[in-house]
């Protein structure tokens, strides 16, 4: 009888080796989507994916231009910053699976932004986190808000927590639009 137990726990195990039985399928977690397929969370912040120039939106006084791109067969998203004022920057955006938010990292030579957040009910891409700048050393909350409008511009808007006023102070509004190739 114990010959039979022995026999039984042995085939238990390499069934479970050879992935034809899974030992604790009751608890094992949902699966993770392959972040170079085309489903949510994945896929999330690709309206902003593209060639832009970058204006106030209140005017027409040109910001910049900025090249955000597909990388890692879409597992990445690449942001280049170039302002007309000759500052640059760069960014690198994805969904983190352990975390499951979407994250970005942000450097250039004045400051560095790390913040991470999700869509929002509204299909707005929004993050949180820190903002560090690199002269001084100081840092600070920091908020980012990307909204698709209906023509296919995206609104960036950004906020910088104010520990002096307790509130969240502007720090960037720009419209983002195709450009024409």
């Amino acid at each position: 009888m114990k010959s039979n137990a022995i026999h039984g726990a042995w085939i238990a195990l390499l069934l479970a080796i050879t992935g034809q039985v899974h030992a604790d399928e009751a608890h094992s977690p949902d699966p993770i989507p392959n972040c170079s397929g085309h489903q949510s969370p994945y896929r999330d912040f690709d309206f902003w994916v593209g060639e832009w120039e970058v204006f106030d939106p209140s005017g027409d006084r040109k910001y910049g231009n900025n090249s955000v791109q597909k990388k890692e067969n879409g597992c990445l998203i690449l942001e280049q910053w170039a302002s007309v004022d000759g500052t640059n920057g760069i960014s690198m955006n994805f969904y983190d699976p352990l975390e499951k938010q979407w994250r970005q990292v942000w450097q250039n030579a004045g400051f560095f932004i790390d913040y991470s957040g999700g869509l929002d009910d509204q299909g707005r891409m929004q993050l949180e986190g820190t903002i560090f700048y690199h002269a001084n050393g100081q840092q600070a909350p920091f908020r980012g808000r990307w909204t698709k409008k209906s023509d296919g511009s995206v609104l960036q808007e950004f906020w910088q927590y104010n520990s002096t006023s307790s509130q969240w102070d502007g720090w960037f509004r720009g419209l983002y639009k195709k450009t024409t190739e």
